[in-house]
């Protein structure tokens, strides 16, 4: 199948399913109806052309196995540079630094410190146990924010070695997410002292934690290495995604409740990954409640479809890389 006939078929299946979620939408999603039809109309496309992505690049992996097996076949022979590199990426943050390694427990716990005294005193939203509820937020959008932008350079960070021998460009996005997720255990370790010091409770559902973190990772892994395949045609994407994640940060609420926000902006804001996510990490960790089904498929529907989105464009482009590096 050509690819114009992927795309088709991927157009297709986006109108059924939009058709789908115009009548069957969950209310939680949807808004009240009819008074959010605007709204109702965004979410359900935005879910209709995510879902019918993720169905797409199931139908490519099956009709083009071969290939896909290759590529699996040649990243498995490369798995030791990928190590090498995730370690190289970590020694690299923190040399010549006294402090060391503690730093990926002492950056999060002083700038949860910081933030804690500026919102508790400016800003009372009545958040209870703010500092654990901060450090969640911070935690899960940290490591998305500092994954992403590592991920997005690597390609053309990685120009000299590219030039020289044979390296799969996958694998650079890939060792700098991996890095990332490094510095997210330290991360939760120190949101476990924090939990600690400030005697929250401990609920056994905390051991369902590393759930929402892998499906961040899976996330965070797409959209790196879908920007590094546009950051080397378009350099110009750097500068403007710095923009884009102020506006993602301001639209997941870290810092401030969820309810204070209007019902068209409350719904709008399903949009936004991220707050699937960190919501998901604060119903384990702060209210002791398993998230619901429709809270699963949210998660991995934007993590699988990042996942395609940004394998397909690194593997059919990363032959041109060398032109433009």
């Amino acid at each position: 199948m050509a690819k114009k006939h992927f795309l088709a078929m991927a157009v297709i299946i986006s109108a059924i399913l939009f058709a789908i979620f115009i009548v069957y939408l969950p209310i939680e999603v949807a808004g009240h109806r009819p008074g959010n039809v605007p709204l109702l109309v965004v979410n359900a496309g935005f879910l209709a052309v995510t879902v019918a992505f993720i169905l797409t690049f199931i139908l490519v992996v099956i009709t083009r196995w071969d290939y896909v097996h290759g590529q699996f076949v040649t990243a498995s022979h490369f798995r030791h540079l990928l190590f090498l590199m995730v370690k190289r990426d970590f020694v690299a943050r923190y040399r010549r630094s006294i402090l060391g390694i503690l730093w990926s427990l002492l950056n999060p716990l002083m700038t949860m410190l910081v933030l804690t005294m500026i919102f508790s005193t400016f800003f009372r939203f009545g958040i209870e146990n703010f500092p654990v509820y901060l450090l969640s937020g911070q935690l899960m959008f940290n490591f998305f924010s500092e994954s992403t932008n590592a991920a997005m350079v690597s390609i053309t960070g990685g120009a000299g070695t590219i030039k020289k021998v044979y390296v799969p460009k996958y694998i650079f996005p890939v060792a700098r997410v991996l890095g990332g997720s490094v510095n997210l255990v330290f991360s939760f370790i120190a949101f476990l002292f924090v939990v600690l010091v400030t005697q929250a409770s401990f609920y056994w559902t905390m051991l369902l934690l590393p759930i929402p973190m892998l499906y961040l990772l899976a996330f965070s892994l797409g959209v790196g290495m879908l920007l590094s395949a546009v950051a080397v045609f378009f350099r110009d994407v750097t500068y403007l995604y710095g923009v884009a994640l102020t506006l993602v940060m301001f639209l997941t609420p870290i810092f401030y409740p969820v309810e204070i926000l209007p019902d068209r902006v409350y719904h709008l804001i399903h949009l936004n990954p991220m707050f699937h996510y960190v919501s998901y990490f604060r119903e384990l960790a702060l209210h002791g409640t398993i998230p619901n089904l429709w809270s699963n498929i949210i998660c991995i529907g934007f993590a699988l479809a990042a996942l395609a989105l940004g394998a397909y464009v690194k593997i059919t482009q990363q032959n041109k890389y060398i032109l433009y590096l």
